[in-house]
């Protein structure tokens, strides 16, 4: 017997919700400087609108991740593909609270599971089509999850909670093998066309989160290049490429023909075009946004410091600026396996050390987030903030106790560290420069280690080899996520299991007994109440553990400029909502 997943609300159209939202004007155009107030887009719809037309202009600090939907972990282009990949389950186009709920994106309605929470069916909306008119058929959707999840050469950047979750031990990829690529993959059944069952080894209630994850964007076989797919991803959304894309000379969509908007909850796909640049220096992306000549900050994270200071003194300024609670955790990982950080009061020590007033200020202060003190951000079941183990809240550091620590671990007069930080994200170097001079003050000599941020997380932080290599003890890190739960935003960074050669994302590589346990206890659990319990004593412990020092829960300062319609914060994508994006200049 199945029953139907309650608890997630399916919403109508987008366009309806945003025409009917409050804030900006009438649904007919006007730009949002006008009638608009500070913050007013962290709760609701400003200058909504129905036009159609004009470029949508985004640009980045850094190149792209990938464009491809199934080897990402990036916010980011989470939230960007879905112009061109639409995925079986996605999160409601409103603001606030509401946007944490599930609706139906490719799939008919929302899933079914067996009354033993093992088995989960998703049926497909019939009639969907990629760019080239052929239909979206289940197996493209098995095969997308086995590319991204299965196999020596599974893509690297994109979280595995498919292969983790999943009963398929014995499937070993689609890659590299002759015949039938899904042949074995049994943990994923196509009974026809618009059918997918899924087969998980052990009940797992948050599983409806995991189907909105863009590794469930369809990707017929043929067309699959591995890595190299990213350079013309087959469109299944309102959008596709307009050329291959190489990485670095950015990006151009237009639309597709075949898309059909009826069968889209959220998409409003308003402009008839929207253009990438990637490697564009934060500063300068902050003065075009300012001066009219982009739209968006496609990394979601807000404005540098340099525009950020400026405009939030200007008063006429302000009132293109929202400051929402991102969701966001901006943190030192603390290596666990780099010496001398293996010794667990030596990672004590760097607790001690470093006050977080800096790195606080690195993110202009109140506006730019609050002091953390554990890992758990605020809205998070289980969050706790009273949870202070190293006297963190002040801001201030405990050198005292930090040479108490130094000398238990046997480094009196402290010690040599790296540290590796996303060099092409000011806000993110200036918090590590002041992490640096706090450490100084203990006589802890940290040396600063830049790298771009779209190698980061696979390449050098990411690579437990490359850590290794290269002694990065602290790498500074910023997490939101995956899903609005404990296990959602902690299992990737926290559990042992979930350690990979690359891309990994526990960076502190932490793989402790207790901490796994509890993440392989908490998924049985259905009640929310005891979930939360068991998250805040996975937090106790990571704390005690020294492998996460808490910086800041982020606000970011976002600026939209007076053309940009339907803009609102979207909490389940940690950023403005793209889908809903349109623009006043249509000529």
């Amino acid at each position: 017997m199945k029953r139907r997943v309650m608890g997630f609300v399916a919403f109508g159209a987008a366009a309806t919700l945003l025409l009917s939202a409050c804030g900006g004007d009438d649904g007919t155009g006007g730009g949002g400087g006008s009638g608009a107030s500070f913050d007013q887009g962290s709760t609701e719809v400003v200058n909504p609108s129905d036009a159609t037309g004009g470029t949508l202009r985004y640009a980045i600090s850094a190149n792209m991740e990938s464009t491809d939907p199934g080897n990402t972990y990036y916010g980011y282009v989470w939230n960007f593909s879905r112009y061109y990949a639409r995925t079986l389950l996605t999160y409601s186009p409103v603001p606030g609270e509401e946007s944490s709920e599930l609706v139906a994106d490719l799939a008919a309605d929302l899933p079914e599971v067996s009354d033993d929470g093992t088995e989960w069916t998703v049926r497909l909306k019939e009639g969907l089509r990629y760019e080239d008119g052929t239909e979206i058929v289940a197996e493209d959707i098995k095969y997308a999850i086995a590319r991204s999840n299965f196999g020596d050469q599974a893509l690297p950047n994109g979280p595995k909670y498919f292969q983790q979750l999943l009963d398929a031990d014995d499937y070993e990829g689609p890659y590299g093998r002759d015949g039938d690529p899904l042949e074995g993959f049994d943990a994923v059944e196509t009974p026809d066309d618009h059918t997918l069952v899924f087969h998980l080894k052990e009940p797992f209630a948050d599983f409806p989160y995991v189907l909105g994850q863009p590794q469930t964007a369809p990707v017929p076989a043929e067309a699959d290049r591995g890595e190299q797919y990213q350079t013309r991803v087959v469109s299944s959304g309102p959008y596709r490429f307009e050329d291959d894309y190489t990485p670095g000379d950015g990006l151009v969509l237009v639309r597709n023909e075949e898309w059909d908007a009826e069968s889209d909850p959220v998409r409003t796909a308003l402009p008839d075009r929207i253009t990438v640049e990637e490697g564009v220096d934060q500063n300068e992306i902050d003065q075009r946004l300012v001066n009219g000549e982009l739209d968006v900050d496609l990394a979601g994270t807000g404005l540098g410091p340099a525009m950020k200071g400026q405009l939030v003194s200007d008063e006429d300024a302000r009132d293109n600026l929202d400051n929402p609670t991102t969701g966001a955790h901006f943190y030192i990982a603390v290596n666990t396996k780099v010496e001398p950080l293996d010794d667990l009061a030596c990672r004590q020590a760097i607790q001690y050390a470093v006050g977080r007033e800096g790195i606080q200020r690195a993110y202009g202060g109140e506006l730019g987030g609050d002091i953390a003190t554990q890992v758990l951000p605020p809205g998070i079941p289980g969050a706790d903030s009273s949870l202070d183990p190293y006297e963190a809240a002040s801001g201030e550091a405990s050198l005292d106790k930090a040479q108490e620590k130094l000398e238990e671990c046997g480094h009196p007069d402290g010690f040599d560290v790296n540290i590796g930080v996303r060099s092409d994200r000011p806000a993110e170097v200036d918090a590590v420069e002041a992490v640096q001079q706090s450490l100084a003050e203990a006589g802890i000599r940290a040396e600063i280690k830049g790298f771009p941020s779209d190698t980061f997380t696979n390449t050098q932080a990411g690579s437990p080899d490359f850590v290794a290599e290269n002694e990065l003890g602290l790498n500074y890190y910023g997490w939101m996520a995956d899903w609005p739960s404990g296990y959602g935003y902690m299992s990737s960074i926290l559990d042992g299991d979930a350690i990979k050669d690359a891309g990994n994302s526990n960076i502190s590589e932490l793989d402790d007994p207790e901490v796994n346990a509890l993440f392989d206890e908490v998924v049985r659990v259905e009640d929310p109440e005891e979930q939360a319990e068991i998250y805040a004593e996975i937090d106790r412990l990571v704390m005690e553990n020294a492998a996460i020092l808490p910086g800041v829960f982020q606000k970011s300062v976002l600026y939209r400029p007076d053309n940009l319609t339907n803009v609102y914060f979207n909490p389940s994508w940690h950023m403005y909502d793209y889908m809903t994006l349109g623009t006043t200049d249509t000529e």
